[in-house]
């Protein structure tokens, strides 16, 4: 890509992250999304990024590491945005 159309835009994994917050907060103000939702994903990318899934992560540990902690921010402002009920736990 020229430098041209490049100026003034940040790397794609920024853009990237851009899109998929503005859609996530969309898509829970829509109640698209439930806190359920969003919670069950953080436990997904939490446990594709720690290996424990059938189909873990292709990015290195600390990519993995650092999104695990950036969807339980998001998670967090999220939560106290908009509301909603937590995931319920299975009692042991």
């Amino acid at each position: 890509m020229s430098e041209g159309i490049r100026e003034g835009v940040t790397d794609a994994g920024d853009e990237s992250l851009i899109i998929l917050e503005s859609l996530l907060c969309l898509m829970r103000e829509k109640n698209l999304l439930t806190r359920s939702d969003i919670e069950l994903l953080c436990e997904k990318v939490e446990r594709r990024a720690t290996g424990t899934s059938r189909n873990p992560l292709p990015c290195n540990n600390g990519s993995a590491t650092e999104a695990v902690g950036y969807l339980r921010r998001l998670s967090a402002y999220l939560g106290q945005r908009y509301g909603g009920k937590h995931m319920r736990r299975a009692a042991n």
